[in-house]
C-alpha cells in the first residue's frame, strides 16, 4: 500500500465485501464505530494496535517493508 488513505480504502472496500456495517465491524473489533469510520476515512489518531486488528477481523495482515 502506498500510504493511508490506501489502507483506508482497503478496509473499507473489504468491509463492504463482507457486508458488514461500521458498527459491526467495530464490534468485532472490539472499538467503536467512530473508530472504524475515522480509520475509514484516514482522519483521527487511532493507534496502529486497533487499526491491525480491525485489519486482522478483516482477514488483512498490516506488513512494514523497508
Amino acid at each position: 500500500m502506498e500510504s493511508l488513505l490506501d489502507l483506508a480504502r482497503t478496509i473499507r472496500t473489504v468491509r463492504k465485501q463482507y457486508r458488514l456495517t461500521q458498527e459491526q465491524l467495530a464490534d468485532l473489533a472490539g472499538t467503536s464505530t467512530r473508530t472504524v469510520r475515522d480509520i475509514e476515512h484516514g482522519t483521527g489518531s487511532t493507534g496502529i494496535g486497533t487499526v491491525a486488528e480491525v485489519a486482522r477481523v478483516l482477514g488483512l495482515v498490516l506488513r512494514v517493508e523497508p
